[in-house]
């Protein structure tokens, strides 16, 4: 072999050696440290404000927050902002922004809700057309962004106050439609059986344990890179006590009264999981999350590799509106009604600090369907404490905006700091 070739084949193996390097979890801990110095954070910041915030009303209403009862309420506070969030995470890996989307999920609930009492069709029917609804919007913000080229902030803008009126119109000036549908309104006040909630949150944890383990055996088997196995047995336990002590929390009985009995797992919480899942396996294991990311990236590079960039940005407005769909759809469920203004005030401004919270950048080609749930928990554990303290509503709001420009904060010098470091 002549030596051209030898130095050729060391420098292919430079290259790629770290693809077939074997850590263990020295090694492994190493560069995940090198990675944070380096500006790559993920979802570090929010997992540690998380615990602080739990830390911390804990502290102070410690015979209050973490009580059984208090906690299911936590978790139904949090489902429309998370849900709202993760569709907001699609269209700001693109750098995009969707003011529309708090108000595209008032337009939906009030489909819904008149298909149900006025026309007096069933929930399933319902429900889809308050779906097609909100696809419908976000074909349509699509559009006007990836083809007219319209900027995304003025397009939304515009409909942030056109579906407002949409919403009035449907409705009525000072009108409330009721939602009595029983389907619709147990995603919030009604609970599942036990055995099935414990059922349930064994299956979700022998299925992350075995995505996990299956992932970890096939990079192994084909010499690629990866995490030494007792990061990923450490990583399988932790989420499995998570699952399994939250369904043992929940399944005590909160009722307020001895004559009540009232126990089980919110039947939003499992809708809630099931997108996570399906939003994760889209972004994580498809062309068309790969595509999503390389477009956030770099949208001339994409598209001189091939990637249909029109059909990507208008995608995300689709999936960003139909989430916030039903995001709207739980957010009636839990307030048995819709009103003229539902999803307007702070209901986008929570949902994409959420987004920004949990770890998604602003700056596109970062991000992940989980950050919508740990922002989503965070914004709604402020609120929540806050009102357990008996705060003023001036000091939920300066909170919030504050907690938001830190995590934006945080973004933008983790973004400088890859640039400097070339990550």
């Amino acid at each position: 072999m002549s030596s051209k070739n030898e130095a050729a084949m060391k420098l292919a193996d430079s290259d790629f050696a770290a693809d077939r390097r074997t850590h263990d979890v020295g090694s492994a801990l190493r560069d995940y440290w090198g990675r944070i110095r380096s500006g790559d954070l993920g979802a570090l910041p929010a997992i540690l404000g998380l615990a602080g915030l739990v830390v911390l009303f804990t502290a102070l209403r410690p015979e209050t927050f973490l009580s059984e009862r208090n906690i299911a309420n936590l978790l139904t506070q949090a489902m429309p902002v998370t849900i709202l969030a993760m569709g907001l995470v699609f269209v700001l890996l693109l750098g995009e922004i969707d003011l529309s989307a708090g108000v595209a999920s008032g337009v939906c609930a009030a489909v819904m809700a008149k298909l149900i009492v006025d026309s007096g069709q069933p929930w399933y029917v319902a429900v889809i057309a308050a779906i097609a609804t909100g696809i419908v919007i976000g074909t349509g913000i699509g559009w006007l962004v990836s083809v007219v080229r319209i900027p995304s902030f003025v397009v939304t803008l515009a409909l942030f106050l056109g579906l407002q009126g949409i919403t009035l119109r449907l409705i009525g000036e000072g009108g409330t439609v009721p939602v009595r549908d029983d389907v619709i309104v147990a995603l919030s006040s009604k609970n599942m059986p036990i055995a099935l909630g414990w059922t349930l949150a064994a299956l979700c944890a022998a299925g992350y344990a075995a995505t996990q383990l299956w992932r970890w055996h096939r990079q192994h088997e084909r010499g690629l890179a990866s995490r030494p196995v007792e990061l990923v047995v450490a990583q399988v336990a932790v989420v499995a006590a998570v699952l399994l002590f939250g369904t043992y929390v929940l399944g005590l009985d909160r009722a307020p009264s001895p004559a009540l009995v009232l126990h089980g797992i919110p039947w939003g919480v499992p809708l809630v999981g099931v997108l996570l899942i399906v939003c994760t396996f889209v972004l994580g294991r498809t062309a068309y999350g790969r595509h999503l990311y390389a477009v956030g990236g770099n949208a001339e590079a994409a598209r001189r590799a091939g990637i249909n960039v029109t059909r990507i940005r208008m995608s995300v407005f689709m999936i960003c509106s139909g989430l916030a769909a039903v995001a709207g759809i739980v957010a009636a469920a839990r307030l048995n009604s819709v009103t003229p203004d539902a999803g307007a005030g702070n209901t986008l401004l929570y949902a994409v600090g959420a987004a920004v919270i949990g770890g998604t950048s602003l700056f596109g080609g970062r991000g992940r369907a989980r950050d919508a749930v740990l922002g989503g928990l965070v914004v709604a554990i402020i609120e929540n404490g806050l009102g357990l303290l008996g705060a003023k509503a001036y000091l939920n709001l300066l909170i919030t905006g504050g907690v938001l420009l830190l995590a934006a904060s945080i973004d933008a010098l983790a973004r400088r700091r890859r640039s400097v470091t070339g990550r």
